[in-house]
């Protein structure tokens, strides 16, 4: 292969905008991998709030049934039942509140690849310049 001093100047253009059509093409791939790694994890941590909601929704009725049969021993059952369902209303209403903020705070977005996109973009830009 000729050094590259002695090819014509068209020839390292066409290369330049090859490799850099590539960079590119990299650079989404890398994108939509990690895009595809997000979502992986957020399903797979979605099956197990599912899971792990369905089974303490199960203990969750019959602790509150033991409760409320428990405190009817002392006033009667609908007022024990009442008493019992408004503390556990308080309780889902915080926690609901808490999960709310949390989910607001994710960031789903593939940083690592956007840095790169635009540092690459910035790097183009600098090659496309005309030399003085």
């Amino acid at each position: 292969m000729t050094e590259k001093k002695d090819r014509p100047l068209g020839d390292l253009f066409s290369e330049l905008i090859q490799e850099t059509r590539t960079l590119f093409r990299k650079e989404m791939e890398l994108m939509r991998v990690e895009v595809s790694e997000k979502l992986d994890k957020l399903v797979k941590d979605a099956v197990a709030v599912g899971v792990a909601a369905v089974l303490l929704y199960a203990g969750l009725l019959t602790l509150i049934a033991a409760i409320v049969f428990g405190l009817a021993v002392f006033i009667p059952l609908w007022l024990s039942a009442l008493l019992i369902s408004i503390v556990f209303i308080g309780i889902g209403a915080g926690l609901l509140l808490k999960a709310k903020k949390d989910v607001s705070q994710m960031k789903l977005t593939p940083e690592k690849s956007q840095e790169t996109l635009k540092e690459t973009a910035q790097w183009a830009k600098a090659q496309m310049k005309p030399v003085r």
